[in-house]
């Protein structure tokens, strides 16, 4: 189960530079046609840069928000053999699903779907940490 468990943390690693190759070729694009200034990446003012750039800077600063919770989730299960079949499904449902919320937020970006999808993440990483939990309480 360990196993899976590091794949699932290894998979959102690789989202979070996907997503971190995305915002950086938007921006670039973005001071490529001038609608923004190279300086402005000094002080990140990037207000004029469009919404596909503060989409994709708003999708990598949301990698570093709930999947922390999920990472120290993981590693705790692994720490104390709570790895079960169970936390690696909560595991990969969480990746999954931020997969898909980062598809739906840099591309069709349609919220109803996203927030869906977030609740998903949102409550998979909730029921993982309910199993670690359970098992710490009762064994």
């Amino acid at each position: 189960m360990e196993k899976l468990i590091i794949l699932a943390m290894f998979a959102q690693v690789l989202l979070s530079l996907i997503v971190m190759i995305i915002m950086g070729k938007r921006r670039f694009a973005a001071a490529k046609n001038k609608h923004i200034n190279l300086t402005d990446f000094a002080t990140m003012r990037l207000d004029n840069a469009g919404d596909n750039v503060r989409v994709a800077d708003r999708n990598f600063t949301n990698q570093f928000e709930i999947p922390v919770l999920f990472y120290a989730g993981c590693l705790l299960a692994m720490q104390l053999n709570s790895a079960s079949i169970l936390v690696a499904v909560l595991a990969w449902l969480f990746v999954i699903s931020r997969i898909l919320h980062s598809v739906v937020h840099l591309g069709s970006n349609k919220i109803r779907i996203r927030f869906n999808l977030f609740l998903i993440g949102c409550g998979s990483v909730f029921a993982l940490w309910l199993v670690i939990i359970w098992r710490v309480l009762l064994f």
